[in-house]
């Protein structure tokens, strides 16, 4: 993440060097990959070595924003992909398969209102959360009888905007005035708090990219999400589930730890609000913490790092495309 950084291969090790002077050395099996925010520099050799051992390198802007990706050749089962591009021309299935999309959303988005309520100390602001979990239950059952995926998106939508108004309810008072979610902006972000979700949502897309890829998909083809050029629309079908129970909550814990505050972001012209250096840096260990953390995924009663719920999960889309599973199942946290 430092500027100016220069990443390099030194035998069978990544090496990192800040004005000539070593920052860090790390044997390449035990990387999953490279990501660069910003303004990075990576030797030639890194970037073929890389390729060779099937590790991605992935370019961001300083915010997050996704600007390039270099991996090796494209590994998967082609016919995986002509199942793939087979079931989404079947309008049937898309509906189905992106139902379970906005129904995995929902209740994870339900499960975090309704823990806020339970740890909320003001009983109002308790019932306000509950109310708005319960208008998500609603929504759950009307995307359950949706007919259309314009239909579904525009419950998803409605479901969206309360969620995203409620989580003010969920941060703590003392931090209210300096992390106020006024509504969803990004491109860019208006706020600190839809500053740091976007920059939390920009390290869970790449994940979800790289999950699809690492199961053979094509990651460019969704089933919610539109098909348009250089998006990875399924990507950000898989994306949705985690959201709320990855992202949101993992920036509520560092706004009401104080972890971050409102010195770790900076105000640009015309209103932008982007992270500085040393909050991208705490809010990446702080991601990188919380992958390692383990869990028992329902499904497989096994327990597994949360980073790899993505790749799990990619492997049911795969799974379901291709007629072993009725239907997905996506991972509802508890």
């Amino acid at each position: 993440m430092t500027q100016q950084a220069y990443a390099h291969l030194e035998n069978a090790t990544l090496r990192i060097d800040v004005e000539h002077e070593k920052k860090l050395q790390v044997p390449l099996h035990h990387l999953g990959g490279l990501v660069c925010f910003g303004n990075v520099m990576v030797s030639p050799a890194l970037m073929h070595r890389l390729a060779d051992e099937g590790k991605s390198l992935v370019l961001l802007d300083e915010s997050g924003r996704f600007k390039a990706r270099l991996e090796g050749p494209i590994s998967g089962n082609i016919l995986l992909r002509q199942a793939h591009h087979r079931m989404a021309s079947e309008p049937a299935f898309v509906l189905e398969f992106a139902r379970a999309l906005v129904a995995g959303k929902l209740k994870n988005s339900r499960t975090n209102l309704q823990r806020g309520a339970r740890e909320a100390a003001d009983p109002d602001e308790a019932a306000m959360l509950t109310r708005t979990a319960d208008n998500l239950a609603a929504s759950l059952r009307a995307a359950a009888v949706a007919t259309t995926l314009d239909e579904l998106r525009g419950v998803e939508g409605e479901a969206a905007r309360g969620y995203f108004a409620a989580l003010n309810l969920i941060v703590k008072p003392q931090a209210r005035a300096e992390f106020t979610l006024d509504g969803r902006t990004r491109r860019p972000p208006l706020d600190r708090f839809n500053a740091l979700i976007s920059f939390l949502y920009a390290m869970l897309m790449n994940d979800c990219r790289s999950a699809c890829e690492a199961a053979g998909l094509d990651a460019q083809l969704g089933f919610l999400h539109a098909v348009r050029p250089a998006r990875a629309a399924l990507a950000l079908d898989l994306q949705e589930e985690f959201r709320s129970i990855l992202a949101d909550r993992l920036a509520l814990t560092l706004i009401n730890r104080g972890q971050i505050t409102a010195d770790d972001f900076d105000e640009r012209e015309g209103g932008a609000v982007m992270l500085g250096d040393d909050g991208r840096r705490a809010v990446v260990t702080a991601w990188q913490e919380r992958k390692q953390e383990e869990i028992t995924h329902p499904l497989t009663e096994s327990k597994i790092p949360i980073g790899l719920l993505p790749f799990v999960q990619a492997r049911f889309i795969a799974r379901t495309i291709r007629g072993e599973m009725e239907g997905y199942l996506p991972y509802l946290a508890k």
